[in-house]
């Protein structure tokens, strides 16, 4: 959702042909014989202007119809997909099993829906984002929605990321970008997924004069989601600290809350630079400011 809402300014800041988004396809997963992924079509329904901004997911004014009458034969009435989010999800799926990759087919969807950033899968390969917790490994829907986040967790691991491999494109999104993004999501669930696939890590190091993180943390604390207390289970520090020490290496600044910024590099290697900007999204114009914040910051540094 922090990824969703940052492009919402970056996409009044930045031309179109010039941006491209790397996406997330840990989340990815089958429900009623559809390969669903979440993430993809947030990104495309945000760009395409149809995405709810407060609800972070789905089709504004969607129904679901198809839902209610699919809960008579399935037991997943823990996930919501709605009606013209179905139809972008049977395309996928049908697009699949004829042999098409993910990336050919998310570029399609994009045009379909008049967008005309580049929407890029990290990988056109399996991976998939599994929670290790208190009470047995999960997929991450599994994890976040159906059991709303509160296993306690143990680990995350990336199953298939030995194999996976960039999808086209991406690799070259990053060493040839002139400024890197490194979105306000979770590190784990969210980032993490797509610095496993082969390469992207290494390409990042490369580009990391020119790349900017943006804090998912406020105070300590996420805007939204379960981060707080997945890096308090999983042994990292506190705040601004831990995401310092995740980003080592791979982003030359990191753009945090006001006061979230003290001590935080202290004893890290390679750490990001960090920079307090006021880093709450309330809606597209301060989205704005803060895109307008890190890409100036890059430019100045350069």
């Amino acid at each position: 959702m922090g990824a969703a809402r940052l492009l919402r300014g970056l996409a009044r800041v930045v031309p179109a042909d010039k941006l491209t988004v790397v996406v997330n396809t840990g989340d990815d997963e089958e429900f009623f014989g559809l390969h669903v992924s979440p993430d993809l079509d947030t990104i495309v329904y945000t760009l395409a202007g149809v995405a709810p901004p407060a609800r972070g997911w789905g089709v504004r004014g969607d129904t679901f119809h198809a839902k209610t009458a699919l809960d008579r034969f399935y037991d997943t009435p823990w996930f919501q997909l709605g009606d013209r989010d179905l139809a972008t999800n049977l395309y996928r799926t049908d697009q699949l099993r004829r042999g098409r990759p993910l990336s050919a087919i998310t570029r399609s969807i994009a045009d379909r829906f008049g967008v005309a950033q580049r929407v890029l899968p990290a990988t056109d390969g399996r991976l998939r984002t599994i929670i290790e917790t208190s009470e047995g490994a999960l997929p991450f829907q599994h994890y976040l929605v159906r059991r709303r986040g509160r296993p306690r967790v143990v680990a995350v691991r990336y199953r298939g990321a030995r194999s996976a491999e960039p999808a086209p494109g991406v690799l070259r999104a990053i060493t040839g970008a002139d400024i890197v993004v490194i979105a306000p999501s979770n590190p784990f669930v969210s980032i993490g997924p797509i610095l496993a696939v082969r390469g992207v890590r290494a390409a990042l190091r490369a580009a990391r004069a020119r790349t900017v993180a943006i804090s998912p943390l406020i105070g300590g604390r996420a805007v939204k989601g379960p981060l707080a207390q997945m890096l308090a289970s999983m042994g990292h520090p506190r705040g601004s600290r831990a995401i310092a020490r995740l980003y080592a290496g791979l982003a030359a600044t990191l753009i945090v809350s006001p006061g979230d910024a003290g001590g935080a590099r202290e004893g890290e290697r390679d750490a990001p630079e960090m920079v307090e900007h006021d880093i709450l999204m309330r809606d597209t114009a301060s989205a704005e400011r803060i895109a307008r914040f890190a890409l100036g910051h890059v430019r100045r540094a350069a």
